[in-house]
């Protein structure tokens, strides 16, 4: 997300939530999510040798992945659930009166129009002729520019992303801020890869290609063509592209430009119309989030004909629009985007495609009404005692680390001490009085939500941070730590089962939820986040020996990461993993000590049959139950900071002096790693 430095989120899947684990009496969303489970625990395999076994096998054998999904998991059965409550929201609001007050008829509008089936098989290509005919004029750099203009603000991002951001060097500003982009496939890697695999799937995508463009009325020869154009111009871009681990280094994504310096870069970009044609007119200068991404596009819009903008330009607007057109185009976008690079079998049921279409185009609106019917007071009040717990045993955590030096502790207690905590939602929701929503059109309708909100975010540009804004909704399952607002924030759909659960004794709950508090935690010290300061500036606060000391430990959990298999014939990739994996462990670890002291003075009665201390691995082990189709697998390998989930599971834990004194194990156990190859950093 552009308008702060996210250092972390605690899952890739940035999924619908569920109900809020503190509901007040009287709210209580039908069903109920299972928590820690021990009947999930495959006792067939020791938990010293293979742990994410031990704890999932159980669930695993019970849960075969549904033929509408890549991947299937814990955090998947809350975002069912949650999309339940959802569509109940939504199905009310759209059988609601005129009469109805605004937020709920807006709601109810968006969702009628995405399911108006009917209409959209009526007007079959018909909504992308405007664009198309506007495409149709592009005969240089100029009109090509102009044409960028008018299609970002409806969400298709060709060519470069631009927006609004805080400054790396003044977290208190907001400026305007262009990147890399305008790939169709997921990463840059799928172009430049020469394994077999990598090349049946750019093939797979040319041939997609070429059918979408024969669907929307053009020749088989110009289909081919236009294809073959894409191609081309996507593979250029994706080389000038930066890597995913490149982009890791927050300085290389720093580059704030004068209009002037800007022009020198790329002479081909009338910078000053672009800016004024998106709402941004009087901008001084824009950050450049990757320069070579830029020069290489200088190249291409100096040797590019005008024709293979053109198919480039339409082929994008296609493609963005596919998923809300008739059917065949809807099919045929889910055969590649769907089932070729995640595995998935079948299309999602229509009800579901809209109420998360809902869900991300007018955001906080349905959020308000999620969070009346899930959340109570009580949920805000219980994970703030749970915080507070984590962060004394982080502070705790900091006094007595060894390796860093006292000028850079003091520095590290400040930024732990300032630490901004938001929990279930916004404090001040956005306000969407000037967004129009009616019943004709889903397109139309997701085209003005976006429009909404770019419009929103470009006008902050040279406006203080308004630090109330939250950057993901209530009902996500999620967390996450932004390093340039030096916060922490948990909304509500990630607070409850098998997170947190009210009904269970402290283990479950700390090797959960507190493991997702401690990790975010972690986050402002991980790889990334330790190069920002309390006050959310890029700045080196480290002395030269502890800043040493950092990355050699550091080091050793990326050396660690990166001889696990992740599927087939690729291992996880731990320079792009870093951050998250030292945020598991560190997150372990503080949970941990938080979750000892909570025990102190009780008396230690196994539950179940496992102690306290098992209980508190197998609640981690089993928040990461799931299972990934091949094709899925191989996409995140290349595209997610996260690790597998076996791997989250036993990375850490292989680490822990606790776990193996918890589980008995043998110091040549398989989930042991011997003292001069674990890895510690917090």
């Amino acid at each position: 997300m552009k308008r702060s430095f996210v250092a972390g989120v605690f899952c890739l899947m940035l999924s619908l939530g569920s109900n809020a684990f503190a509901a007040d009496e009287g709210k209580k969303p039908a069903g109920k999510t299972a928590g820690f489970d021990p009947t999930l625990v495959d006792k067939s395999v020791k938990p010293c040798a293979n742990f994410y076994q031990y704890a999932c096998g159980g669930w695993l054998a019970a849960n075969p992945i549904p033929p509408e999904y890549a991947t299937w998991g814990r955090f998947n059965e809350l975002a069912e659930r949650n999309r339940d409550v959802l569509h109940d929201i939504l199905e009310k609001a759209a059988k609601g009166s005129n009469k109805q007050d605004v937020l709920h008829r807006k709601i109810g509008d968006f969702y009628a129009a995405c399911m108006d089936e009917m209409h959209a098989e009526a007007e079959g290509a018909a909504p992308l002729k405007p664009a198309f005919d506007r495409i149709a004029k592009v005969k240089d750099a100029g009109s090509l520019v102009a044409e960028l203009a008018r299609l970002r603000p409806e969400g298709v991002a060709v060519l470069w992303s631009f927006g609004s951001g805080q400054d790396f060097k003044d977290a208190r500003e907001v400026i305007a801020d262009a990147d890399q982009g305008g790939l169709g496939l997921p990463d840059r890697d799928y172009y430049t890869k020469e394994d077999d695999a990598s090349k049946k799937i750019r093939d797979q995508y040319v041939e997609h290609m070429e059918k979408m463009f024969a669907l929307a009325g053009d020749s088989a020869e110009a289909a081919k063509a236009e294809a073959s154009a894409v191609m081309a111009i996507e593979t250029a871009l994706a080389r000038a592209s930066m890597t995913r681990v490149e982009r890791r280094d927050p300085k290389k994504r720093y580059n704030r430009m004068s209009l002037v310096e800007l022009s020198k870069l790329t002479p081909s970009i009338p910078w000053t119309s672009y800016l004024a044609a998106v709402g941004a007119g009087g901008v001084a200068s824009v950050n450049i989030g990757s320069p070579p991404f830029f020069k290489g596009l200088e190249e291409l819009l100096k040797t590019e004909k005008a024709e293979s903008w053109r198919s480039y330009l339409r082929w994008h607007v296609l493609r963005e629009s596919a998923p809300m057109l008739s059917s065949k185009f809807v099919n045929e976008n889910f055969a590649f985007f769907g089932t070729v690079l995640t595995g998935a079998k079948e299309l999602q049921p229509r009800w579901k495609r809209c109420v998360t279409s809902t869900d991300q185009s007018l955001r906080e609106l349905l959020g308000q009404p999620y969070v009346e019917a899930t959340f109570g007071a009580e949920g805000k009040k219980r994970t703030n005692e749970m915080v507070e717990a984590l962060l004394a045993a982080m502070k705790a955590d900091l006094s007595a680390i060894s390796w860093m030096d006292d000028a850079t502790k003091v520095k590290a207690q400040e930024k732990l001490a300032t630490f901004v905590r938001k929990i279930g939602y916004p404090d001040k929701w956005i306000d969407y009085t000037t967004l129009t929503v009616d019943r004709r059109s889903w397109l139309a309708n997701t085209e003005k939500a976006r429009a909404f909100e770019f419009t929103r975010r470009v006008s902050k540009i040279g406006k203080p941070v308004d630090r109330t804004e939250w950057g993901m909704t209530p009902p996500t399952v999620n967390a996450y730590y932004s390093a340039q607002r030096n916060e922490i924030v948990f909304p509500a759909g990630i607070l409850q089962p098998p997170f947190y659960d009210n009904a269970l004794d402290d283990g479950p709950n700390f090797g959960g939820v507190g493991a997702v508090i401690g990790h975010e935690i972690t986050h402002g010290f991980d790889d990334q986040g330790r190069q920002f300061d309390k006050d959310g500036n890029l700045s080196d606060w480290w002395s030269g020996k502890s800043a040493e000391e950092f990355v050699r430990r550091a080091t050793c959990v990326e050396k660690q990461f990166s001889s696990y298999v992740a599927v087939d014939d690729l291992h996880v990739n731990g320079k792009l993993t870093l951050g998250e994996n030292i945020a598991d462990l560190g997150g372990l670890k503080i949970s941990y000590a938080a979750f000892e002291a909570a025990q102190k003075g009780r008396e230690k009665k196994p539950v179940d049959g496992y102690t306290p201390e098992q209980r508190f691995f197998l609640g981690w082990g089993q928040i990461w139950c799931r299972s990934t189709r091949p094709e899925q697998a191989r996409l995140l390998v290349q595209t997610d900071p996260h690790s597998p989930g076996r791997w989250r599971v036993e990375g850490p834990l292989s680490n822990m002096p606790e776990f193996k004194e918890a589980f008995d194990c043998p110091e040549d156990a398989p989930m042991v790693r011997p003292p001069a190859d674990a890895c510690a950093v917090w």
